[in-house]
């Protein structure tokens, strides 16, 4: 990629649209998050349908965008109105897996070992510059992103529930950095692009810096509880409960496929993605307010559920080709269900 190629001027996973009945006092609690969210960020309201559907679903989340576009603002504000534990993590060339994890500490006093929790164990981990620490300390997160554990020492330890990580990475600076393998990629349920907002969006957030915002102090803006770990549960049970007809099942099946055999792609989407893409359009059709899934959720989260899981061939690259590029040929060609 360029270096100096920006990134698009609105994220590509518009908000749902709520079509249906309410449903649930759950529903409610969730879908309320939008508006004390953006009482400290202006816009993105795609990227923050997209936190919540993954929350909803137990997804972990990839925010790839410049610097200052309001990613981590956007977590901690939806970590505080979820009344949830929030840490963040920043990844550095020096960081290592204990720093994340914890570790076993002596105590003198006692003449015995005691483990020292790690930011890890929270709700939501902001694992901010991901790309920035080496592997070695990239793969401290498998384990905790698949299993929701630590094991230390020979003893297993479980995260707190829920437990997402939520990681950041700059899409355009690549000295220093290190790219996620696949194995961890294919960990996130959606790697969500966050663009500049549109003028009129960052003519408002001048607006709100002038009358005194600050994006640091969330209670003082107002941003305030409105739903709980409880409100997030009920509403995991709900999306869990929806179904889904054969044919979309069918339809997820061939856009796989159809990466599989993709000329330009050496590497297609895995059956974990599948399963990732069929738990996304289950909570994009919980929050659009109906009760079954239609081929209309499994296209509005095609691509942010697996644009990190294909890799394009070398010539492909080359010729200007992009993920995005190749999975809206997909969408385009591979016939939906009526």
């Amino acid at each position: 990629m360029d270096d100096h190629t920006a990134p698009p001027p609105n994220p590509p996973m518009p908000p749902p649209e709520p079509t249906g009945p309410v449903g649930s006092s759950a529903r409610e609690a969730v879908l309320a998050l939008r508006e004390e969210v953006g009482k400290v960020v202006v816009g993105q309201e795609g990227t923050l349908s997209g936190l919540v559907a993954a929350l909803l679903v137990r997804g972990h989340v990839l925010l790839e965008g410049v610097p200052g576009v309001a990613k981590t603002l956007l977590v901690k504000a939806v970590s505080a109105a979820l009344s949830l534990e929030f840490s963040r993590v920043q990844f550095t060339p020096d960081l290592m897996p204990s720093d994340i994890l914890g570790q076993m500490i002596y105590e003198q006093g006692t003449g015995a070992f005691r483990f020292r929790q790690g930011p890890v164990f929270t709700n939501l981990l902001l694992a901010d510059e991901i790309n920035r620490t080496p592997p070695k300390t990239q793969a401290a997160l498998l384990e905790v992103m698949e299993e929701r554990q630590v094991s230390i020492s020979g003893e297993t330890r479980a995260l707190p529930s829920p437990f997402v990580v939520i990681a950041t990475q700059n899409p355009i600076e690549y000295e220093g950095t290190y790219p996620l393998p696949e194995a961890q990629l294919d960990r996130f349920l959606f790697q969500l692009q966050v663009g500049y907002p549109s003028a009129d969006q960052e003519s408002e957030v001048l607006r709100r810096h002038d009358r005194g915002l600050n994006p640091h102090d969330l209670s003082a803006n107002g941003v305030a509880a409105v739903a709980s770990a409880a409100d997030l549960a009920v509403a995991r049970h709900e999306v869990d409960a929806l179904h889904v007809e054969d044919p979309v099942i069918d339809y997820m099946v061939a856009l796989a496929r159809a990466t599989r055999e993709s000329p330009s792609l050496a590497l297609g989407v895995s059956p974990r993605g599948t399963a990732a893409m069929l738990m996304a359009a289950k909570a994009w059709a919980w929050l659009s307010g109906r009760s079954f899934v239609s081929p209309d959720e499994v296209k509005a989260v095609a691509k942010p559920a697996l644009r990190h899981r294909v890799q394009l061939r070398p010539e492909s690259e080359l010729e200007g080709v992009t993920a995005d590029s190749v999975l809206d040929t997909i969408l385009a060609t591979v016939p939906a269900p009526r």
